[in-house]
């Protein structure tokens, strides 16, 4: 990510209203070359609205954006021969081949056709389809047809690519593969990437940064870390003691008057808890070994997405 360059997205007061909804209300963003940022929130906040917005789809009630330095609202179609758009639940034509497809696709955006059956071969080889890459769409698994839906948004070397919820109801191997690609993408420089989503882990792993949306408004913004010290005090943390003692150690934490969600998360003698402040570790050390518990190990976790979501969520529940 290049926060010295030029903004790729600046958005100013962006809002779209549907009659007496508004879907997206005062957005003011900046996303920068090489950036993968998350757009994150629950279905409904407004994240593929914007998307569109971005894209010059809709038009704003409200607001602008500029977009690669263009404005959607009046330059759209040029715009979006320099963004690769994959949807939520992508369109495919099952009647078809994947080299078929991207045939097709390579027309719509005017590629250079000396260089189309280069551009094809070299896609479904990054996506792992060249050995089915003469067998219809039909025949393909979820996850294939998910890759095979990125490439066609990465067919004419998009310089923006605009992801909306990329690994919904793929198995975890294929959602895998769909994220060491958007990473692939994000490392070359040469892709600025959009990801809408409400999987906070996914977010964890992939976003340099994330805005929150809620109900159309952005209500957080930063780095995952940065969110996460500054929206949630507590820590978390993994006490790992010997397995002779493990029922005695989760009984000691549960009486233990600050912690919460105290869990053996597996097999192993580990156990996760969560403490409202940092300030209450010496305290929990002293209240084990007050109760002869053994203690071998004792590791602060950085506070997850999950736990921004959830502070996020209670001091609206405060305001209220």
């Amino acid at each position: 990510m290049n926060r010295n360059a030029s903004p790729v997205i600046v958005t100013e007061g962006l809002t779209r209203r549907f009659g007496a909804l508004t879907a997206v209300d005062s957005l003011n963003l900046a996303v920068y070359p090489g950036e993968v940022l998350g757009f994150l929130g629950h279905n409904g906040a407004g994240k593929t609205t914007t998307v569109r917005l971005l894209n010059g789809v809709l038009t704003p009630s409200a607001g602008k954006a500029r977009v690669l330095g263009l404005d959607p609202a009046t330059e759209g179609a040029t715009l979006r021969r320099r963004t690769g758009v994959l949807t939520e639940t992508p369109s495919l034509d099952e009647r078809l081949t994947a080299r078929e497809q991207l045939r097709i696709y390579a027309d719509f955006y005017d590629a250079p056709p000396q260089s189309v059956g280069t551009r094809v071969d070299e896609l479904l080889e990054i996506f792992q389809l060249a050995d089915r890459g003469d067998e219809r769409v039909s025949t393909y698994s979820r996850g294939m047809k998910q890759r095979l839906a990125l490439a066609r948004a990465l067919l004419h070397r998009p310089e923006l690519l605009f992801l909306d919820e990329p690994t919904a109801g793929l198995d975890p191997v294929s959602a895998r593969q769909v994220h060491t690609l958007i990473r692939e993408q994000s490392r070359s420089g040469d892709h600025t990437v959009f990801l809408c989503t409400h999987n906070l882990e996914e977010a964890q792993r992939l976003c340099h940064r994330v805005a929150v949306l809620e109900r159309g408004r952005i209500v957080a913004l930063g780095a995952p870390t940065e969110l996460g010290r500054n929206l949630w005090k507590g820590v978390r943390l993994e006490v790992e003691t010997s397995p002779e003692a493990v029922t005695s150690a989760c009984a000691a934490l549960q009486q233990f008057a600050s912690a919460r969600e105290v869990t053996q998360p597996d097999e192993r003698p580990i156990l996760t808890l969560a403490l409202s402040d940092r300030k209450e570790i010496p305290r929990l050390v002293a209240h084990l070994a007050a109760a002869e518990i053994p203690i071998y190990r004792l590791t602060p976790r950085e506070p997850t997405l999950e736990d921004v979501y959830f502070a996020l969520h209670e001091r609206k529940e405060e305001s209220r």
